[in-house]
């Protein structure tokens, strides 16, 4: 008989959540046609796995119980706790081995879908390239908690997230702010850390808890209300979809009117979150920005940056221009008063010439003091563009705007000295616009009393954007046309540097020692 003959086939097979009803007809059709089953359990040697596909064992199958030496107890394994398990892993796909190569069937039997955290991915990765190898995929724990909830994960163009509770706390806070819908598996002892992460995230009151679904002694609860003594490694934790809870017509209009809501009493807690979106785009977004534009029933802001975030249903636009942020800010914390979630947006970071400011002038004024106001930062225009330029805010510097809309320009004028004087990097926001020509001109005089004629200048425009450039020219070369309103200036120190790589790029840094005397 030949090697191809005597060769068996693997099968990886997905069981389902835990009720029996659930598996596969291809599942149930692999065991009958196994010689034999494979399935992992602890020391204690009960299988979760055998126990769901109890009913389709026969007395003939031969059964290989893979009992892992270590769960979470500590081992004095020489290589530690990942050296016990991948020493264990080599022996149970040695052992499998020995079967496929008798040319017998085997199929390795996993609660959920085998290859969605399951055991048996461990073994596939030692086995699938050597024998002939089926995958049958399996109901997982995440839909089996969704149905059993009766709520759905995901909507039109919301994001699930899927978490291994076992993440640093940091880490899970960060990706449950920033998705939409989430799902964190691997409970237990983790919980915990969990529920800390939801409360930090504020997605706490939309989760909910599922413990062992469709199986025996299935628990559903709000996930703030559970002991956490309690909870055992086979719970999940999910914040389902928003959109799902909106009503028909609500959610099926994603661009709302930008009238104010109907006041309704008595109104639950509202608050205003003033949000940096960056320089551009959802790339620039931090996580805790994310989340809180997701979480926001109303946005309000410029247009421009109002388009840089995405639709969502059920949520209202306060489009406005450029020029009124103090109605703005009023009309954010009226409807914050209401009782409404309220996200402003404003470029960059809110607080470096935005709109962090003009929201916290009128909420100090006596009808606003009692609303909420929080303020996220974002990457500013001055760090984004120094990045793409190289460092040459590396030492210390000075931001300062060119606009005269809001200050005169003797005062730009003397700050522009002091600035220059005391040799500090500059960062000039703002530096022209069509009915502003003549102050990137008056600058750039007033500098080269300060500066060397070739003192590195960094001309960055759109950065993020479609229209992104950077250029870099000399002090003494800047021309004031090639300047507008989307376009960012970095004016190096004395201590500035700006050099030619080999690969032909130029990156312009400023040292962080400075020269003594």
């Amino acid at each position: 008989m030949s090697e191809q003959q005597l060769t068996g086939r693997l099968y990886g097979v997905g069981l389902g959540p835990g009720d029996p009803s659930l598996m596969t007809v291809r599942a149930v059709e692999v065991i009958a046609e196994a010689d034999v089953i494979a399935y992992h359990s602890a020391r204690h040697g009960r299988s979760i796995a055998r126990s769901i596909a109890a009913g389709h064992l026969r007395a003939d199958h031969i059964e290989e119980a893979l009992i892992y030496p270590v769960t979470t107890e500590s081992t004095d394994h020489p290589g530690g706790y990942r050296g016990a398990l991948d020493e264990f892993y080599e022996t149970a796909a040695a052992r499998l081995a020995a079967h496929l190569d008798a040319g017998r069937t085997v199929a390795v039997i996993s609660e959920g879908d085998p290859l969605f955290y399951g055991s048996y991915q461990h073994m596939h990765k030692r086995l699938a390239h050597r024998y002939p190898t089926e995958v049958i995929p399996g109901v997982t724990s995440v839909s089996a908690a969704a149905a059993r909830l009766g709520k759905p994960l995901a909507e039109a163009d919301e994001v699930l997230t899927i978490l291994p509770g076992t993440l640093p706390e940091e880490e899970l806070t960060a990706r449950l702010a920033s998705t939409d819908t989430a799902v964190v598996m691997k409970l237990g002892r983790t919980f915990p850390t969990v529920r800390r992460a939801m409360e930090r995230s504020g997605r706490l009151p939309e989760a909910h808890y599922v413990e062992r679904a469709t199986m025996s002694g299935e628990r559903t609860e709000r996930l703030a209300d559970i002991d956490a003594e309690t909870v055992p490694y086979f719970s999940v934790s999910v914040v389902p979809s928003r959109i799902a809870d909106l009503p028909p017509a609500t959610a099926a209009s994603p661009a709302s009117p930008a009238s104010p809501a109907s006041p309704v009493f008595p109104a639950p807690p509202g608050e205003v979150v003033v949000v940096g979106t960056g320089p551009a785009g959802p790339l620039w977004l931090t996580p805790e920005s994310r989340g809180a534009l997701a979480a926001a029933e109303d946005l309000v802001g410029y247009t421009t940056y109002l388009d840089r975030v995405p639709l969502r249903p059920g949520q209202r636009r306060h489009a406005s221009d450029n020029k009124v942020e103090s109605e703005r800010a009023e009309l954010a914390l009226d409807l914050a008063r209401r009782g409404r979630r309220v996200a402003v947006v404003s470029g960059g970071d809110p607080g470096v010439f935005a709109m962090a400011t003009a929201v916290l002038e009128v909420a100090c004024q006596a009808p606003y003091r009692a609303i909420p106001v929080r303020v996220l930062p974002g990457v500013t225009a001055a760090n984004a563009a120094a990045a793409r330029a190289g460092a040459p805010l590396g030492h210390d510097y000075a931001v300062i705007s060119l606009s005269d809309r809001l200050k005169p320009w003797e005062v730009i004028a003397e700050r522009l000295h002091a600035a220059a004087g005391a040799d500090l990097a500059l960062a000039l926001y703002n530096p022209g616009s069509r009915s502003r020509t003549w102050q990137v001109g008056k600058a750039r005089e007033l500098l080269l009393e300060h500066r060397a004629p070739d003192t590195p200048v960094i001309l960055a425009r759109d950065i993020g954007g479609p229209e992104e450039s950077v250029r870099t020219v000399h002090l003494a070369d800047l021309d004031p046309h090639q300047v507008d309103m989307r376009t960012l200036l970095i004016v190096g120190s004395s201590q500035t540097q700006a050099v030619r790589r080999d690969d032909g790029t130029e990156v312009v840094w400023t040292p962080r020692r400075y020269p003594e005397g």
